[in-house]
């Protein structure tokens, strides 16, 4: 088919070419048209804001309702829960004491008890236990043992003898408030066979050897001493009252 050169138009073979005018404008073309309205900026970043500013201001309603009372506590549902499941005391005897507590005496000791076993490493088998002990002695006099005769009084009245017993040392009151474990070593064999069976008396040894060297320190402290002289001072104040000039305490061996 026969083609005009002066004519350019397009074929069925070749299609026309897009022109100037037809393409859409480019973004860094000055001339461009730019769109009508707020250009977004900051867009992620300020919602997160709002996000936070908003948990923020939640949690202060929270702890500010908490604190004036409006609502209930809001419990941790994690939280540690104690339960008692202890037996009520049983009561198995009353005793009627007539003793005169005259003396009490306060001490501590410090316990280092070690136990291990021969040729064998201390990283294996030891166990050593490092034991505060704080405990109080009584020394009192017993009004029950006062033999009869124990008080003589003069033909005139006016003075009177007494014989008491000698005073004695009550048991050991270990106080568990003031006692602790200050420091404890175990073996690895020890741990172990914590793990397996456990021992709930194995403090027992080194709180009936704390009890042992404060009974021994009452013993050798004058306690007995400090009672002989508060007895025979209440007893003179009081039958002195009673009108008596003279008043002699003794006492017995014990």
């Amino acid at each position: 088919m026969a083609r005009d050169g002066d004519i350019n138009e397009p074929t069925r073979e070749f299609p026309g070419y897009p022109t100037a005018d037809t393409l859409p404008a480019r973004p860094d073309d000055p001339s461009a048209p730019r769109p009508v309205g707020p250009v977004p900026s900051g867009g992620p970043a300020r919602g997160l804001l709002w996000v936070l500013g908003a948990a923020a201001l939640a949690v202060v309603v929270l702890l500010g309702t908490q604190a004036t009372g409006i609502f209930p506590d809001f419990r941790n549902p994690f939280a540690k829960e104690q339960t008692d499941r202890s037996q009520p005391p049983l009561l198995k005897s009353i005793q009627d004491l007539s003793r005169y507590v005259a003396a009490e005496g306060n001490f501590q000791v410090v316990v280092d008890l070690q136990n291990d076993r021969n040729n064998v490493p201390e990283f294996l088998l030891n166990q050593r236990t490092l034991f505060v002990g704080a405990g109080s002695v009584e020394a009192y006099v017993d009004f029950t043992k006062i033999s009869e005769g124990a008080v003589v009084e003069s033909a005139d009245g006016k003075s009177v003898e007494i014989k008491l017993p000698a005073p004695q040392l009550g048991k050991t009151n270990l106080d568990l408030n003031k006692s602790y474990v200050f420091a404890e070593e175990r073996g690895l064999l020890n741990r172990i066979n914590d793990l397996v069976k456990g021992d709930p008396n194995r403090q027992q040894q080194v709180y009936q050897l704390a009890e042992e060297r404060i009974t021994a320190a009452a013993r050798d402290s004058g306690l007995n001493q400090r009672a002989e002289e508060n007895t025979r001072k209440m007893l003179e104040g009081l039958l002195r009252s009673l009108g008596y000039e003279k008043v002699t305490v003794t006492y017995t061996a014990p």
